[in-house]
Parts: structure tokens; sequence; C-alpha cells
């Protein structure tokens, strides 16, 4: 994980809006008969349903979707009792989880009452409010207390994620690392390192996993938990073990099973030396755990080894469960959230990671071969099937133990419902800035003398994506990024009138000239283009003295395009290239083209964008099914357009017979499968979910995703280039300094395909 630095984490917060979520309406507005219906007189009719039998909240209010993340700020991450209010930025990023994980929505309420009863109360008179109640960062002992009162005395789920958040994501492992290990649970001996509320709640529900009271010892600062000792609070003496032992290095002799909850670096390697055969350790510590990740495994090499930390194997994380925990109980109605459900959550989390991998789960984490073993006791965070895994799970446990006011009975619906939600969480970018952070490739920025661009590449640098080289005066960009508060000492800059390398440009000028010779470019010429970033930048890129290149463009993009065919050419087995965005929105992910390049499209233009549309989609590990949109169906309208697109169709389809690809039609019998199932059951598309739209031409491709991002509907990657032999991107400057890193990093994976590749790139 790269450093966040203060100035980068405060930005992140008050930039635009400030903080990290809002409020949107629902509901049509825009008349006086929507605002009529919405509040007086019309809002009187559901509150009166609702004074009759109160259930009927859950119909007509967001009651059923909304949960509150509460804290008193007394317990907050690593930071201790830092108020009510300074806590705020933390809720904040929960109730961000619900909604982008799960598809929750969420208000952070931070309360400023440390008397457990006194916030008892004031959280009891607002849970009407809400479906569900996640209480975070209060402190223990009071914790305890606090969450079983509001279990008891409100009819609505509560949960303590800190204490069941991290017991279910760990007891999960533990399973599945019993089974690795070839352990039965009811024999393993347990050691806790810790006796907070997480600690607490973890043994407890191991031992109703088949953990044995007497095969578990807790340790405190001051050792082992006794029942010599005679400062143990009620929580403590649950755990209070009658062997004569004090410490924790006699604690862990002969054990199968360590689980830290505590400081870094107390555990040492004679004292894992010390433990059984093939061990289970849980160093959950963050950010430094117990012991480090590699004295563990050097000391013990038949260990099984879990941190908090997503730079390890088998990262321990609440956010595999509480999103979706809440999302089944919310669904079924259930009243509370019992050890039944907590159970089903477990075995859901652990079976899920014994299932084969996802080429999409393997493509995040850049594993060709990622399966149930040693190093994977867990689903990765980023698995998609976790919201159709674990939600139903739950709310099967809660019909099951007779709390779910709502039972499911469709359930097909019920999981077409959960896919639907995956599209609020935008793993996928996040997928490609890890991929993209593994191997950092030279990114050669074209217009550094630019605010946005320059910012641009310094947060790429300082992520970790890639190593800048900014194409510029050196005077200028310095007192650029001195005025923007930039750090820039360490990265390289480039100044085509003043290079320091003196024979570059007589070298680079030489090859284009020589490759282009044919095209009536003589040497002089070439030496003359040397002095346009694009043609310098472009040649680093062509002579392997950079990686990859943004273009930043001032209005269109075509004689970007035209030196980037002329200096690196495009693909064989092809005669265009184009470019692609990525969408991300509520529903999914789309992919669009050719929305910057080709302007009127022919057949054998089209042909080219559709394919190279199908191989990239591929690429960014998803299976395409692709939609060739017209203002025509199937051969309703005879006109030019619709006859190009129509005949595309046809040959797309002989080229890959196995292909899901069909046309032309109109967008929203596109978008919309039971409209199109129902209007042409004939279609190649039949079932499935379109993901790839392409466009007639240019006007339409680029008018479709800028409408849908003025309107809020989603959020675009791009753009891509598809087509050509390097990595050559261009953007116009005035895009955010986020579309901008985005772009970077694919084309800093565009890099590392090309270098594992070498000079031969599969023509698909």
């Amino acid at each position: 994980m790269s450093k966040v630095t203060k100035e980068m984490a405060l930005d992140y917060h008050r930039e635009g809006k400030p903080g990290k979520t809002e409020v949107v309406p629902t509901k049509p507005y825009s008349s006086q008969n929507d605002l009529a219906l919405a509040y007086s007189p019309g809002v009187a009719y559901p509150c009166l349903e609702i004074e009759q039998n109160p259930q009927d909240a859950y119909e007509y209010t967001n009651k059923g979707n909304l949960v509150a993340v509460i804290s008193n700020g007394t317990a907050v991450l690593g930071l201790g009792d830092i108020g009510a209010m300074a806590g705020k930025p933390v809720m904040e990023g929960k109730a961000l989880l619900f909604k982008i994980f799960a598809g929750i929505d969420c208000f952070d309420i931070e309360v400023k009452e440390k008397d457990p009863e006194k916030f008892i109360e004031i959280v009891k008179a607002i849970a009407p409010t809400f479906g569900g109640i996640n209480l975070e960062d209060i402190k223990a002992p009071e914790c305890f207390e606090i969450e079983n009162r509001l279990k008891a005395e409100c009819d609505i789920p509560v949960m303590h994620d800190d204490q069941h958040g991290t017991a279910i994501i760990s007891a999960a492992g533990l399973l599945n690392a019993l089974e690795i290990q070839g352990k039965r649970i009811e024999d393993a001996r347990l050691v806790v390192n810790g006796a907070g509320a997480a600690a607490v709640s973890c043994t407890r529900l191991y031992i109703a996993l088949g953990i044995r009271p007497e095969n578990v010892v807790m340790c405190d600062s001051k050792g082992v938990i006794s029942k010599k000792r005679t400062d143990l609070n009620r929580q403590k003496q649950e755990f209070a073990t009658d062997r004569d032992i004090t410490t924790l290095a006699e604690a862990m002799v002969g054990a199968d099973v360590f689980l830290g909850l505590s400081v870094k670096d107390v555990v040492t390697p004679e004292m894992l030396q010390s433990m059984a055969e093939n061990p289970i350790v849980f160093a959950l510590a963050n950010p430094d755990p117990e012991i480090a990740y590699d004295k563990a495994v050097a000391s013990r090499p038949d260990l099984i080894f879990a941190t908090g930390r997503s730079d390890y194997p088998n990262q321990i994380n609440n956010v595999l469960g509480f999103p979706y925990i809440f999302r089944g109980a919310l669904d079924s109605g259930a009243t509370t959230i019992n050890e039944t459900m907590k159970l089903s959550a477990v075995r859901a989390i652990a079976d899920l990671a014994k299932q084969p991998v996802p080429s999409v789960v393997n493509a995040a984490y850049s594993i060709t071969d990622l399966r149930f073993g040693r190093d994977y006791i867990l689903p990765k965070p980023l698995d998609p099937r976790l919201i159709t895994t674990v939600a139903p799970a739950v709310a099967r446990g809660a019909m099951e133990s007779g709390v779910a006011l709502r039972p499911i009975t469709d359930w097909e619906a019920y999981n077409e419902k959960l896919r639907r939600l995956m599209g609020y969480d935008n793993k996928l970018m996040r997928r490609f800035t890890e991929e993209a952070k593994r191997n950092p490739k030279r990114v050669v920025f074209a217009e550094a003398n630019t605010d946005n661009m320059l910012q641009a590449a310094v947060m790429a640098y300082n992520q970790g994506i890639c190593t800048p080289i900014l194409l510029g005066n050196e005077e200028m960009i310095t007192k650029r990024a001195a005025r923007l508060g930039l750090k820039i000492s360490e990265i390289e800059i480039v100044n085509l009138r003043h290079d320091r390398e003196s024979d570059r440009r007589n070298r680079y000028a030489m090859k284009l000239a020589e490759k282009r010779q044919r095209a009536g470019i003589t040497y002089p010429e070439a030496l003359e283009k040397m002095f346009d970033r694009n043609y310098f930048g472009m040649m680093m890129v062509e002579m392997g003295e950079a990686d990859a290149f943004i273009a930043g463009t001032y209005s269109g993009n075509h004689s970007t395009g035209e030196i980037a065919k002329e200096v690196v050419g495009i693909r064989p087995s092809y005669k265009h290239f184009a470019t692609m965005h990525i969408m991300t929105t509520k529903r999914g992910t789309y992919f669009l083209a050719d929305t910057m390049v080709n302007q009127d499209n022919d057949e054998d233009t089209l042909l080219d964008i559709a394919r190279l549309a199908r191989y990239s989609v591929e690429y960014f590990a998803h299976d395409p099914v692709m939609a060739m949109v017209s203002y025509s169906n199937f051969g309703s309208n005879c006109e030019c357009e619709c006859r190009t697109v129509h005949n595309v169709v046809a040959r797309m389809q002989e080229l890959y017979p196995d292909l899901p690809i069909d046309g032309e039609m109109q967008v929203h019998y596109a978008l919309n499968r039971k409209l199109r199932d129902d209007s042409f059951p004939f279609s190649r598309l039949n079932g499935k979910e379109v993901n790839t739209l392409i466009f007639p031409n240019l006007s339409a491709a680029n008018t479709a995703y800028r409408m849908m991002l003025e309107m809020g509907l989603g959020e675009a990657i791009g753009p891509i280039q598809i087509g050509l032999n390097k990595p050559i991107h261009f953007i116009g400057v005035d895009s955010s300094v986020r579309d901008i890193v985005n772009l970077t990093t694919i084309a800093v994976l565009d890099a590392a395909v090309l270098e594992k590749a070498g000079d031969c790139i599969l023509d698909k």
C-alpha cells in the first residue's frame, strides 16, 4: 500500500463537497404534483397506514434499507478516545462502505455521551428511523452492556462490528485453516492475546463453533488471565484458566492456534517454534502484527499465517462480512442479528474460499491460479460473489431461527437483486490500481506544465502507480509545483529545447525518418518534429526509453491520434485503432466504443472497433456480451448507417461464432433484457445482460458517455486506447486529476502486458 500523506487525506475529504456521503432523492420531484405526493397532503396516507400497521414503514419509507453507524468516539481505530466529533470521518467512511459494497443507505450518528445508560436511551429513542444499527468504536467493557441492552430493547438488528465483524471473518478463516492443517476444532488448543471487545467476541464465537473452553488461554497486558487473579472484570472471568502458567510464552507451548488482537512485536519466533505441529497464527494487530510476516513464515514453514493487512496473504478484513450481514438481515426483516445468523455468515464465507476463483479475482491480485490453500483461506475483498453468498446465508439464518418478519420466498429474484447491487462498488478501478502498483512503469506526461496533468503525475507517483517523466521547462514546472504544494524533487523533467542528452533528439529523428521514409518523411523534417511534445514523448516509448505516454489534448484528438499512428503504428491485423470508455454505474460496468477517434465509420472501421472492443473487454477480465446499437432493430430501417451496423454484426458472428453479439438494435433494447427477450427472442443475447456497446459513429458514442457523466449516472475510466502497438493514451488537459490518474493506471497495465508478451501481442 502506498503511503497516505496528511495532505492527500485532507484534500480527499474536503475537495468538492466536504465529507464522503450525501442524500439524494429517489422519487420524482419536478412538478407541483410530485411535491404534493411527497409531502402535504399526499404524505398523510402512508402515515395513517403505518399508524395502523407499523410494519408498513418498510413498504412506504426507506427504513428497510437504512442503517445507522453510531459511535461515541471512545475507541476510534487506533486513535483511542478522541471524542464523538473527531470520530465522524471514520463513521462517514463506514457509511460509504455500506453503500458501495451492499447498496445500503447509511447515516453516521456521533453521540456526545460516554455514560452507557444515557447512550442507550439516546440510541433507543432514534431507533425507529432505521432498519438496523451498526455500533462502532465504543470502548470495552461498556460496549458489551450497550450492545446487549440495545439488542434486547430494540426490534431491529443491532451489531457492534468491532466485536462481531472480526469474530465472523476470523472464524471463517479458522475453520478453513484447521481443515488445511488436518486438525479438529474440538481438539485445537487456542491462545488469545488481548482481552478487549474483539478478542472476547472472537473467543465466544470460536467456542460456539466447537473450541472447548478448557482449551482456551487468554492473555492481557498483565499476562495470562487465570483464576488466581483478583483484578478481572466479568468478561475476563469468563475465560480465566486454572492452568499454572503466567506468561504468553508459557501459554504458546503446544498451542495449535494463536489469535492476536493486541500490539505489535509481542510474539517471538521462539514462541512460534514452541507451538504444536502445523500451527495457525492470526496476528491481527494493526497496522503492525504481533509478529512480522517474514519472521513468522521463516520460523515455521508449516505455518498458516493471517493478518489484518492487505499486503500479506490471508487478510482478516471486516468488509468481508458487515455489509452483507446487514444486507441479509434487512432484506429478511430480521429483528436481531443472532448466533444462527452469525454462524451462517461464517460458514458461507468459509465455503466461498473453497470454490473456484473467478478470473476477475485472479486478475485483481495478479495471480494466475488463486486457490484454496495455506495462502488463501478466505475470499478476497474484491470477490464479487460475496454479496450473493453471504447475504442469502444470513437471510436464511434469520428465517431458520424465527426472527425474519419478511421471509424471502423467491430466491432467484432475490439473487438477481443482489447481483444488480454489485454495481455500487467500483471494484474494477481498485483492482487496476493494485495491479499497476505491483509493477509500476515509466510514464511520460506531455503537458506537465498544466495544473491537472502535473498534479496527476505527482499523485500517480505518490501512490506507487508509475515513475513519471515530465515534458516541459524545468523552471516553469518547478514554479508550478511550488504553487500547488507538490514535491517533485525525485521526478525526472525532460526539456525538449535543452535536453541534457544532447544526441537524443537526433537519435529519435533518425529512427522516425527511417521508419517513415516511404511516407515521404526526411531526416530534417523528423528532427523538426522532435520539438513537438507528442512526437518526442511517443518516440521515447517507441525507443524503449519509457513505457507509456499520456498526451494532453486541448480540443480534438485527431492530430494526436495521427501522430500516434505515425510513430508507434497500429497493431497487426487491424487497419484502425479506437478508444473505449469504461462506465461504472449502479447497474454494473459497461464498455463503450469508439468514444474519441473514428468519426464516420464504414464497415471495415466498425468491424475493427468491434474486434478491438471484444479483445479489450476480455483483457479487463470480463466476458463480453456485445450489442451493436443504432436507431433501428434487426433491419427495420434500411438507411446506410443501419445497413452498415447490420452487416458488421453478421461479420462478427461469422468470425466469432461463440461470441454473444447481436444487433443492430436501439439502445433501450440493448440495456433492457426483459424488453429485448420479449420482443426479439431469436437474439443471440437472449437471457444475457449486455456489458459492451458498440456505437455506429463517434458522435453517438461520445454523446452517450458524456451524458451519463453529466447526469451523474456513472463514473468513467478512459478514454482507453485500443489498437496501437504501444501504450499511447490521450486525454483532455481539463480532465480531472482523478481521471488522468485512472488513465495512467490503464497505461501502466498496458505496458506490463506488452513487457510480458514481448514484441508479439496477441491479436484476436
